[in-house]
């Protein structure tokens, strides 16, 4: 009998030791959002201004990048891409140029994708390509008014 309902294969499932059932995969799991604690007394200050100008501080450990940060602290920072620089939603706007000065060099992937981020600056990077260390302590960002949610798979050849 058919009825109005689509079906989908399901995946298939493995019950652990405890219970619990996970998914077979070959792929690794990207878990976005997700950020490591810093250890005592290696705390690096991070602070995102919104949209509305509302300011967010943070104490992050070294290594967690800026679009991690921000969506483990419910944000509004979407990375559609998944953090592989390949769109321009997680752009950010580094507040104090000195700041930025301290900051490893835009790749020619980021570079790229920036170009079609909204409200491009002389200060923009990637949240997703920017990591945190000691050098960077008390970065000051600025979330845009608006992205562009933009990704290479957006454009096509034309026929």
């Amino acid at each position: 009998m058919i009825t109005g309902k689509t079906v989908f294969p399901r995946k298939q499932q493995h019950w652990n030791q405890a219970g619990t059932s996970r998914s077979f995969s070959a792929a690794t799991r990207m878990q976005h959002g997700h950020i490591t604690p810093p250890k005592p007394g290696e705390e690096i200050n991070v602070t995102f201004i919104d949209k509305d100008g509302e300011k967010y501080d943070f104490q992050v450990a070294e290594g967690d990048n800026l679009l991690d940060i921000a969506q483990a602290n419910d944000l509004e920072m979407e990375g559609a891409c998944g953090g592989s620089c390949a769109c321009s939603t997680c752009h950010v706007i580094v507040e104090e140029p000195d700041m930025f000065d301290k900051m490893e060099e835009p790749s020619d992937d980021e570079n790229d994708m920036l170009d079609l981020a909204f409200g491009l600056t002389e200060t923009s990077r990637l949240g997703c390509q920017v990591l945190m260390n000691k050098d960077l302590d008390g970065l000051v960002v600025r979330l845009p008014s608006m992205t562009r949610n933009l990704q290479a798979s957006d454009f096509e050849a034309k026929k």
